[in-house]
């Protein structure tokens, strides 16, 4: 058996000290010291070989946090982990302590190539991997052909449609090889419900900003406008994983969704959810109330739906423990599960075709605040997301 790891981690605007990443928002060289430290303690808790990080605006920063952690757990190796001398050091509660430092692992950095300015900056996404990449890590951002959605003939003008030509963030892709398999894990950061704004020709800032003037029509608009997009962006990871699928290879999605695992923009990655039964439903086809699909039929139906869904690894976790709740998020007293991790059917045990599974799944949220003040110090340098850790095994 091969046991790995794969965890997300949405740093919270990593950058260097005494840059201006968002409007009047940086970090003096003290602020970027601590926040350093904290994500390199996070790193070091979740020692996963597979890490797939959000928010990052510089790679030398985020190179900066994995050095950190490298350092210190190897320091943390030499006071806690017996030597060779040692007739115990060999028991599993030593090897479960002990620190693995990243010094061979790959890691892919996406850009974003939104990114402006001091005060407009954007950040991409990142993944590391203890067991390298097999192939060269693919960005899917700037799209060659913009994607047009018809809502179809609706009325005399029609239905309208919607052109997305450009991702907010990148969507990174990398063929991992664990074990005797290669595994293609995609990292994304998907549209967040801040709402967005169209600054009119001439106008300092949208008007919609001006909560003096407050308009709840146009920033419901806004809403609509991000709503939108991250369907969108959802429907292109969507393209990306189901290719993958069908020409036969393991895929995990994980990230930063910006939505609950029910929300359409989720399910939209994690494809449907197959009825039980399709021998009951009207053909698409139907001429007579009692044309309806073949048990035959049906079979195909649900096998084709199975072969490209994506499953949650916390929804696994969930059926399988007595946890009441696991959030990874917390606004105004709103506690819930924006990060994900979705694997194809390829880790589930009883599944055709299976690989491996599942044993189990790691929160690291007590760091989370309900973000009643979102301007305290902590709220800035920590990050306002938790980490997600999933202990897969593998067959040999």
């Amino acid at each position: 058996m091969t046991d790995f790891t794969i965890a997300s981690f949405n740093v919270k605007n990593l950058i260097g000290p005494d840059q201006e990443y968002y409007r009047f928002q940086s970090y003096t060289p003290e602020e970027y010291a601590w926040k350093v430290d904290w994500l390199s303690e996070q790193v070091q808790t979740m020692d996963a070989d597979i890490v797939g990080f959000q928010e990052i605006f510089e790679e030398s920063a985020l190179r900066a946090v994995i050095d950190a952690a490298d350092t210190e757990g190897t320091a943390d190796n030499a006071q806690h982990i017996p030597g060779p001398d040692k007739r115990y050091r060999r028991k599993a509660i030593f090897r479960k302590l002990a620190y693995r430092p990243y010094t061979d692992a790959a890691l892919a950095v996406a850009p974003n190539i939104n990114d402006g300015g001091p005060g407009q900056r954007r950040p991409g996404v990142a993944i590391l991997s203890r067991f390298g990449f097999a192939e060269e890590p693919e960005i899917i951002q700037d799209l060659p052909d913009p994607i047009d959605i018809d809502f179809g003939p609706m009325g005399p003008d029609g239905g309208g449609s919607f052109r997305l030509s450009r991702l907010s963030r990148p969507i990174l892709k990398v063929r991992v090889p664990v074990g005797r398999h290669v595994i293609t894990v995609f990292n994304c950061h998907l549209k967040s419900k801040l709402g967005e704004y169209v600054r009119p020709d001439g106008a300092d800032y949208p008007p919609e900003v001006d909560l003096t003037r407050y308009d709840p029509v146009a920033r419901a608009l806004g809403s609509v406008r991000s709503a939108l997009r991250r369907m969108a962006e959802a429907w292109v990871l969507r393209r990306a994983i189901v290719a993958e699928l069908q020409a036969g290879h393991p895929v995990m999605a994980l990230g930063d969704f910006n939505d609950g695992e029910h929300a359409v923009s989720s399910e939209i990655i994690s494809g449907e959810h197959p009825f039980k039964n399709y021998a009951w439903m009207l053909r698409h086809d139907a001429e007579t109330p009692r044309d309806r699909y073949s048990e035959e039929e049906d079979a195909q139906i649900r096998e084709d739906i199975e072969a490209v869904r994506l499953h949650s690894a916390e929804k696994q976790f969930i059926r399988k423990s007595s946890r009441d709740m696991v959030y990874t998020a917390a606004f105004g007293g709103v506690y819930e599960s924006i990060d994900q991790i979705y694997m194809s059917r390829h880790f589930l045990p009883d599944a055709p075709a299976s690989i491996g599974q599942m044993d189990y799944f790691s929160v690291l949220n007590d760091h989370l605040t309900d973000g009643s003040h979102a301007e305290a110090p902590y709220n800035k340098l920590a990050s306002d997301h938790g980490q997600i850790i999933a202990h897969m095994r593998l067959k040999d």
